[in-house]
């Protein structure tokens, strides 16, 4: 079974993507969610993301890290959308990842230096989400995909919202949800 570490989205750690966390154990993997707000829960994105950019993206990255200091090498890290960028990061430069499963948002490789050998990756999102499709990160991760750097497996879902993976959300779909957690689940058994 695989070791996750699953950092919440710009709305803070909710019933939602603890309830996906519980999914994902109940499959016999272990789940950490750190609270990367210190319990802080915003009811909009916008919200969510001033109180980020006031504390600091490179607070938020910080305390990303300080959450896995003492945990073992060999482990998975998924983000959904804010929670992508401590993610990503930590797959890209902590030793021993084994992947890393990027939701509902994806940054450039090169901005936490380069893809390690050997990490796959897979990243989820819906096809005209406006913070995932129209802002940069549905293409970036497209050119990733067909880089040959990794083995990424690029999953794009019908629809235009974002945080879809969230139950606990109004946006929440639960066929597109029920998708990704399938699809995690499978990268996962794939690891080991």
């Amino acid at each position: 079974m695989a070791d996750l570490v699953l950092f919440h989205h710009a709305l803070g750690l909710t019933d939602g993507v603890r309830a996906f966390a519980d999914r994902i154990r109940a499959a016999g993997h272990t789940v950490e969610t750190p609270d990367l707000f210190d319990g802080a829960r915003f009811e909009t994105i916008e919200a969510g993301v001033a109180h980020a950019q006031e504390v600091g993206f490179a607070t938020v990255l910080d305390r990303a890290r300080a959450a896995v200091d003492g945990l073992p090498e060999g482990l998975v890290y998924a983000g959904f959308s804010l929670g992508v960028l401590p993610a990503q990061q930590l797959a890209q430069t902590r030793p021993g990842a084994r992947g890393a499963v990027l939701m509902e948002s994806f940054v450039p490789p090169s901005e936490f230096g380069s893809w390690p050998a050997g990490v796959p990756a897979q990243v989820h999102g819906m096809d005209a989400d406006p913070f995932f499709a129209q802002e940069g990160d549905l293409d970036a991760a497209r050119e990733f995909a067909g880089s040959g750097v990794a083995e990424v497996e690029l999953f794009t879902y019908p629809g235009d919202v974002h945080l879809f993976a969230d139950s606990g959300l109004p946006g929440y779909d639960q066929d597109a949800a029920g998708l990704v957690a399938d699809r995690v689940l499978e990268f996962l058994d794939r690891l080991h």
